[in-house]
């Protein structure tokens, strides 16, 4: 944003006089809190210094435990999308720092919008990968969906979504200070990516339960060894904890953003510290205290592709579970 020199008589006869703060006619300088109105800044608050470090502090360590686990434990597919949406976490709050000093920064404004508007959506992409696992232990044949499957059809969801969201975000920040209709153009594509993330969640949780009604109807025994129960019990936790804290943040983002920039929850720093930046925390917190490498036992690329032995087993279960109903 730029100003003039402002005339600051006529600037404060007319602020005394109207609610709206008086525009500048002729550009010459850089806005800052000295020179301008918080109402003319990029967000309505300055966002809270001790608050956003916290969260970018956890974040570090929680990048770092990620590239090294992926590395150990040669998770790949895995560590791309974790450390991929906890550095956009990363880069997001340290913009949020930057505006905090200035709020009429617009790179750093660029930088939190657009950064942690996508960052989760590497994060669910991270949940449906390793949902295909799970099926591969417990065995596909009570799947209503084969794992790659699983991953292909989700993952590429999240990557529309992404594109959505992403897209909207450049357009809504770059329009300018007189094109109200391309910003709200952006804004609406935003909330079109946002809200097809909240279907896409919200049905993959709806997948999940069903499978998890089938294998507790069925009593299946696993298949697959797992490495020590409480580990895998606690991955299990983290990631059903991890999908519901990310579908709380995406109905919260679609509430928001619905209302424009200038809404009263768009500018609500509690709420979004508490609906976006404490989910999030949770959400990685949890995906990376039970690391699945660590959780599971056997090849993380084989457990997505079984071999004839394991499919004639998933078929054998099926033939079993057919004659038991019919006796």
């Amino acid at each position: 944003l730029q100003i003039t020199a402002i005339d600051s008589f006529c600037q404060e006869t007319t602020m005394s006089t109207t609610s709206q703060p008086p525009t500048p006619s002729i550009i010459t300088a850089p806005c800052s809190l000295q020179t301008c109105p918080l109402e003319w800044a990029l967000i309505r608050y300055i966002p809270s210094l001790p608050g956003n470090a916290f969260y970018l502090a956890l974040f570090i360590p929680m990048f770092l435990a990620q590239v090294f686990c992926g590395i150990r434990y040669r998770t790949w597919s895995y560590l791309a999308a974790m450390s991929g949406g906890i550095l956009l976490e990363i880069i997001g709050y340290g913009g949020r720092l930057m505006l905090h000093s200035n709020p009429f920064n617009f790179s750093a404004f660029l930088q939190y919008l657009i950064c942690l508007t996508i960052g989760p959506a590497f994060i669910t992409a991270a949940i449906y990968i390793c949902f295909a696992r799970v099926i591969a232990v417990y065995g596909a044949s009570m799947s209503r969906i084969r794992p790659k499957t699983y991953a292909r059809i989700f993952i590429t969801c999240d990557l529309m979504c992404l594109v959505l969201q992403a897209a909207g975000g450049a357009i809504t920040a770059t329009a300018g200070q007189e094109q109200d209709g391309l910003r709200q153009t952006g804004i609406n594509i935003m909330i079109a990516g946002l809200s097809s993330q909240v279907v896409a969640l919200g049905s993959f949780m709806i997948l999940c339960g069903d499978y998890v009604c089938r294998l507790k109807r069925h009593a299946l025994v696993v298949p697959q060894p797992v490495d020590g129960d409480w580990k895998w019990k606690g991955f299990l936790i983290g990631l059903a904890i991890a999908t519901l804290t990310i579908f709380i943040r995406s109905i919260f983002r679609v509430a928001e953003l619905n209302g424009g920039f200038s809404s009263d929850l768009a500018n609500d720093e509690v709420a979004f510290m508490i609906l976006e930046g404490a989910m999030i925390v949770i959400a990685c917190a949890c995906m990376s205290a039970f690391y699945p490498g660590y959780s599971l036992v056997g090849d993380w690329k084989e457990l997505v592709s079984p071999s004839a032995k394991s499919r004639e087993s998933d078929d054998l279960v099926l033939t079993a579970i057919s004659d038991s109903g019919n006796h």
